[in-house]
């Protein structure tokens, strides 16, 4: 009866041995990242700059969607050239890729062909937080594909520098030293100009209240002088006003005088229009009054003619006045 409670205890405790470790084999199917029912594809990344924050296991993710995992980060030094190459080893789950224009017996994605129409690898932060990187694949056509088959056999992916790689090369380049110099010797001029104010605001602050007392005896001033100059002006235009009431009465006043005044004008121009038709028909060539003046002119010419010559004769001879000419 001994024998027999011993052997079935020992059954049972292989029995739970055994269910462990089949229990942790299927974790290890279902939570790792082995498949053994699937054959994945394996790849290499080679960087050359840091890969601080990538650690074995992180994803491999294209465009959001994860396609894989880190299996193996090493070293691999170039004594002869001094160039440092660091090789990243990813496997790609070929189930969460699927070629659409492939043949059905085709099961595996032909990597060296889409690394051929631009596949890139490249870097990217998963958490600022906790500076952890991932490595996400997309397609850059205008890249080139730098590979390294000395480092490994396997099909290599080229890399890409991200953003994420540019702006750290950027801070790499910057001048620190330089920029806290700059900014040292910024601080101390700021100070400086704060003594400054310190020392001279006071004579500044008195200065303005002086400045601001004379401004308002000025404005004062302007305003007495612009009340006195209102007051003035209220005069002025009411003196304005009766003026112009009083222009108006005269003016109205006077409007039968000059009515009478232009009838009178008019009345004498009209006479005076009438006289010097008269006269320019008495003027007129063809006129009979014309003929007559000309012919009175005449004769008054030929009669002052003859007196000229008797008063001639009569100078000579003042005897022809008692005596008369002799025949």
């Amino acid at each position: 009866m001994a024998n027999d409670s011993g052997a079935a205890r020992q059954t049972i405790v292989g029995l739970f041995v055994t269910g462990g470790i089949a229990l942790s084999v299927l974790a290890f199917i279902f939570f790792g990242n082995t498949r053994l029912f699937s054959k994945n594809i394996r790849a290499v990344i080679v960087f050359q700059d840091s890969v601080a924050g990538l650690s074995v296991g992180a994803p491999v993710t294209f465009r959001g969607v994860r396609v894989g995992a880190v299996d193996k980060i090493t070293l691999r030094y170039d004594q002869g050239n001094g160039v440092p190459y660091i090789p990243v080893e990813v496997s790609l789950d070929p189930d969460q890729v699927h070629v659409s224009d492939a043949p059905k017996s085709a099961e595996r994605l032909n990597l060296r062909q889409v690394v051929a129409q631009g596949l890139r690898a490249e870097q990217n932060i998963q958490s600022f937080v906790t500076g952890t990187v991932s490595i996400n694949l997309d397609f850059f056509p205008g890249s080139p594909a730098i590979s390294h088959p000395e480092v490994s056999s396997l099909v290599e992916i080229p890399t890409h520098a991200s953003a994420i790689q540019k702006m750290k090369e950027t801070l790499s380049d910057l001048p620190l030293k330089e920029l806290a110099t700059n900014a040292n010797d910024a601080v101390l001029s700021i100070r400086d100009v704060a003594e400054k104010l310190n020392t001279q605001f006071p004579a500044l602050v008195a200065s303005l209240q002086e400045s601001s007392k004379d401004s308002q005896q000025t404005l004062k001033a302007a305003t007495a002088t612009i009340n006195d100059l209102h007051g003035k002006l209220n005069v002025t235009l009411l003196d304005i006003d009766r003026l112009m009431q009083t222009g108006n009465t005269q003016l109205q006043s006077r409007g039968a005088d000059l009515q009478a005044t232009l009838t009178s004008a008019t009345k004498a121009a009209d006479e005076a229009r009438k006289t010097l038709e008269n006269v320019e028909g008495i003027l007129s060539p063809r006129s009979v009054n014309r003929d007559n003046l000309d012919s009175a002119l005449r004769d008054i010419a030929t009669a002052a003619a003859s007196l000229r010559g008797f008063a001639s004769d009569v100078e000579r001879n003042p005897q022809l006045l008692l005596m008369g000419r002799r025949q």
